[in-house]
């Protein structure tokens, strides 16, 4: 009786598993989909893979005023805050340094995440051969709009799978919510006051827009110090600019 109990068990086991291999058959590429989700989006993998660098970008243009790797710049805190107005006479209204700052950070961002963009398709296109497909990829190009609440990366590269059928992708964007587009238009109409008449007042930026801080530090060589946070989100943009200075002792 034992050695038949033991038979039945075996006999349950061996068709329990008959069961399982047959539904994971019929039912392969749901599960697949379960657990490889970027497989059938292309576009979630890159926004996944990118979003980090592009995010890490624009903390660093935003400490630095708008560039990677300022030329003319003010040390304040550790951070090489830009001039974006300047000047070095006695007496003199700054000149403004960057013309068009919005087009001059979309730039700064494009090309600091353009090797990164080349290794996400490496990645992507690697991932999908790993799966069965035959992949083809175009290298397109690159756009970077700051717009409002947002930044947006447009990449017209193309990509073909090949499984059976054939999928085509040919735009991917990636969204990154930040509010660097007010920061910026806030900032420019700082630097036009500095250009013009030498200073800002803080409080009229803070009466208008509730949601925004603006701080400004002057310096002992009267350079100033412009710090802009929307209260709401934590987004900030910081500059310097230096106007109307006096000689030293005055």
């Amino acid at each position: 009786m034992g050695k038949r109990g033991q038979v039945t068990i075996f006999i349950i086991i061996g068709i329990a598993i008959i069961a399982i291999g047959v539904l994971i058959y019929a039912f392969y590429p749901q599960i697949q989909s379960l657990i490889k989700p970027e497989s059938k989006n292309p576009a979630a993998f890159m926004q996944s893979c990118l979003e980090d660098k592009i995010e890490e970008t624009v903390e660093i243009l935003s400490l630095q005023g708008g560039s990677v790797e300022p030329e003319g710049y003010y040390l304040y805190e550790g951070n090489k805050l830009k001039y974006l107005c300047y000047t070095n006479q006695d007496y003199q209204l700054c000149g403004i340094q960057i013309s068009f700052l919005r087009n001059h950070i979309e730039t700064e961002i494009e090309n600091e995440i353009a090797e990164e963009i080349d290794a996400c398709f490496t990645d992507l296109k690697d991932s999908y051969e790993k799966q069965g497909y035959d992949v083809s990829l175009t290298k397109g190009n690159t756009t970077v709009e700051l717009l409002p609440e947002k930044i947006m990366t447009t990449l017209t590269n193309e990509l073909a799978l090949t499984r059976g059928d054939t999928e085509r992708y040919e735009t991917f964007r990636i969204v990154l919510n930040n509010n660097l587009y007010e920061l910026i238009g806030i900032a420019n109409s700082i630097l036009s006051w500095e250009s013009n008449y030498g200073e800002a007042e803080p409080l009229i930026y803070m009466g208008i827009y509730p949601y925004l801080e603006v701080e400004k530090f002057k310096q002992i060589d009267d350079t100033k110090v412009y710090i802009l946070t929307n209260i709401n989100t934590g987004d900030k943009f910081q500059f310097a600019s230096r106007s109307l200075p006096f000689p030293p002792g005055y």
